[in-house]
């Protein structure tokens, strides 16, 4: 699985994801979500494949451990490299997520939401009901996700020191909510740069409009490239 920075396609069509693709020379980790992969379906995982890019599939399965574990086997047809799952789900859940995955391909790496990065701790205290801090409450959830036998976790930047201090450096931790300098923050709530991102212990960066929406997409990629991996 690639180290590169992971874009995510926030694009509504096929037609137009694989125009974006075919800018760049080079193999990509990507990211598909619901907005796409929803209008799309596996097609379009199958194209983008045969371009030579990974791909985080990026779903947030929440539901019943049955039927998770159920669709997660499925979703391990389509060869992708990434999965996940919410860790509100619980640890049976996420422990059904993993056997299904296993069952078709033990390859995928699968990892676990804690909160989304558009999450404020108002939104946690008086939403969620959960009476801790973020990081206490973010860390609980990669902790039971590690225990549950997920490969890591999607977080803010900002609880990646927490979560590599007590779940260790091998432990994934994705992160969206990253925005270079001087770029709009848009729905994020809890951002940071590429460089600061590296700088607490992220694993992985997941970046989109910075890129996607960019004037010139290829030479955005490699400003952020660049900072993340130097």
């Amino acid at each position: 699985m690639k180290n590169t920075p992971i874009i995510a396609l926030d694009f509504a069509s096929h037609t137009e994801v694989i125009q974006f693709l075919k800018q760049f020379n080079e193999p990509l980790f990507v990211k598909v979500g619901m907005e796409l992969f929803y209008q799309t379906g596996p097609s379009l995982i199958k194209d983008i494949k045969q371009l030579g890019h990974d791909i985080f599939l990026d779903l947030k399965l929440h539901d019943i451990p049955n039927t998770v574990g159920k669709a997660m086997a499925g979703l391990a047809k389509l060869e992708v490299d990434l999965v996940n799952v919410h860790a509100a789900g619980g640890t049976e859940m996420m422990t059904r997520a993993v056997e299904g995955l296993q069952t078709h391909n033990p390859n995928i790496k699968i990892i676990a939401v804690t909160q989304l990065t558009s999450t404020t701790e108002e939104m946690l205290h008086h939403e969620q009901n959960i009476h801790t801090t973020m990081e206490e409450a973010v860390l609980n959830y990669a902790k039971l996700a590690q225990r549950s036998g997920l490969d890591g976790v999607v977080c803010s930047p900002l609880e990646t020191a927490l979560i590599k201090a007590h779940c260790g450096d091998n432990f994934l931790k994705v992160t969206p909510g990253i925005r270079p300098k001087h770029s709009g923050v848009n729905d994020q709530k809890r951002v940071t740069t590429p460089e600061e991102a590296k700088h607490l212990g992220a694993t992985h960066i997941v970046v989109g409009r910075p890129i996607t929406k960019s004037a010139d997409p290829v030479k955005a990629y490699h400003q952020i490239k660049e900072s993340w991996l130097n």
